[in-house]
């Protein structure tokens, strides 16, 4: 069975969106790894972190916000992990971006089971499983009020999910992309291991290439700068962390020029 591509029987039709006024970000594009769905496992998904975060997805919603995610694959295969003599990296690239619609899929069920609508789209068609990707579908989603889980990366290897994230954000007119980590902001040096690392409260996409920051990589942080999309990094582990950043409170890091 196809998937269907037109079935708008859950929304009716509006030509306004369904972002509510006010608000400081009202389209948003939330950056979710693939490790952060692992929660305590260490390996595949752990189903209550995977709800836990569908629940933040969803408050998010609720303040009004349009609502975008897309979704890495590491917590199943990362293919710049698996690349080597006998596996050549596109074929590898490709076998993570089938990782993320896995990873997508289970979000999206999520999503729903906590009272929201979603729709998976895939950067490579794969039309017996979800809709395939392209930009005034995932639109008009957007202004419907459906959460759009968007997997697949950019359908293309060499690419990481992070880029894929600002690629989409700058598509679909987002706001701001907001990047869901394991601290809570952008830090000099990996807090972890450096006790003397200070966290910045807001830095500019070009300081952030400057001094090679990793939470996101650099083409990610260059086409960010291009589009003159804010990127706000937080503490995914945090609950309602995501509705937090989506009001622009909280303790975040905000990268904007």
């Amino acid at each position: 069975m196809t998937v269907s591509t037109t079935d708008d029987s859950d929304f009716p039709e509006s030509p306004a969106p369904f972002a509510a006024p006010g608000l400081p970000y009202p389209r948003i594009l939330v950056k979710v790894s693939g490790e952060a769905l692992m929660g305590s496992e260490p390996f595949g998904l752990h189903p209550p972190t995977v709800a836990r975060i569908a629940r933040d997805l969803v408050a998010a919603r609720a303040l009004g916000c349009e609502v975008a995610v897309v979704v890495g694959g590491g917590n199943i295969l990362r293919g710049a992990r698996v690349a080597g003599e006998d596996l050549d990296r596109a074929t590898a690239d490709h076998m993570g971006m089938l990782a993320t619609v896995m990873n997508g899929l289970a979000l999206e069920a999520a999503i729903e089971a906590a009272g929201a609508p979603a729709r998976t789209l895939s950067a490579i068609p794969m039309p017996t499983v979800c809709e395939p990707y392209a930009r005034q579908p995932a639109r008009r989603h957007l202004r419907r009020g459906r959460i759009v889980v968007l997997t697949g990366g950019t359908g293309n290897p060499y690419f990481t999910t992070d880029t894929g994230a600002v690629l989409r954000a700058a598509e679909l007119d987002c706001d701001a992309v907001l990047k869901a980590t394991n601290v809570d902001g952008v830090y000099t040096a990996d807090p972890k291991k450096d006790p003397t690392a200070t966290r910045y409260d807001r830095i500019t996409h070009d300081e952030a290439l400057a001094r090679d920051l990793k939470v996101m990589d650099a083409a990610a942080f260059a086409l960010a700068r291009e589009a003159a999309l804010p990127i706000i990094v937080f503490d995914i582990r945090e609950p309602g962390a995501i509705a937090t950043a989506a009001k622009g409170e909280g303790r975040v890091t905000v990268v904007a020029p």
